[in-house]
């Protein structure tokens, strides 16, 4: 309980500072009169643009051969500089006073659209290069994502707060862009190793903890009703 809590706290202070950061650029979008659902529509067409990427990188590959790197450089940019977006929506929002409950379910949809399409897209591309076991594991860390959301969502519905784990979006958003990134720029270093290992470790760590942290929210719910 005392590293989890160290870690809510080093998160919280993370996401402080980028508040900090980003709140004029927020103010200026509130003045020109963009909405915060305009915002989270904008993060899904990014999330969208880095699947495509992902999907073109697959479609292009041949024989398990794949030079063209740059293209995976690129779509961990996009997927960075749109999950941005996803902060972004919730500042307008609050900073803004258009905070509503649609808005709310708004956003949660969009982002788990956002990280199925990623996903999917690193699974794609991994599975016409030829590394079948990689698309696999990029699965079960979709499955391991959509399923943290989900029993958050179910255990609101009983009210019961739930946010319980380490591997939660913010954390599984950092891991699959710096993942793609240093794929990218590895395969366009020509390095002695295979950058496909990189995205493959990144897919691994997303399956293991995101399913972890899913059965540890059932059993904090467990926890929960019981009382």
């Amino acid at each position: 309980m005392a590293t989890q809590s160290t870690f809510k706290k080093c998160r919280d202070g993370l996401q402080q500072a980028i508040y900090a950061v980003i709140n004029p650029f927020v103010h200026f979008m509130i003045r020109i009169g963009i909405t915060p659902n305009i915002v989270t529509t904008i993060g899904l067409l990014g999330n969208l643009a880095a699947a495509v990427i992902f999907g073109y990188a697959g479609y292009i590959c041949t024989d398990g051969q794949f030079s063209q790197w740059w293209l995976i450089t690129l779509a961990g940019a996009v997927i960075i500089l749109f999950s941005l977006f996803d902060m972004l929506d919730g500042q307008v929002a609050r900073l803004g006073n258009m905070v509503s409950r649609f808005g709310a379910l708004y956003d949660s949809v969009l982002d788990r659209y956002c990280e199925l399409f990623t996903v999917g897209g690193i699974a794609y591309f991994m599975f016409a290069s030829g590394y079948k076991i990689s698309a696999f594991i990029a699965f079960l860390a979709m499955v391991g994502s959509v399923m943290v959301s989900y029993v958050r969502a179910r255990a609101e519905g009983l009210d019961i707060e739930c946010k319980v784990g380490f591997m939660q979006r913010p954390e599984r958003v950092v891991v699959t862009s710096v993942a793609a990134l240093a794929a990218g720029i590895c395969g366009q270093c020509e390095v002695s190793f295979d950058p496909m290992y990189i995205l493959t470790t990144a897919m691994t760590i997303i399956a293991v903890f995101a399913n972890i942290t899913a059965f540890a929210r059932v059993a904090h719910c467990k926890r929960e009703l019981t009382k």
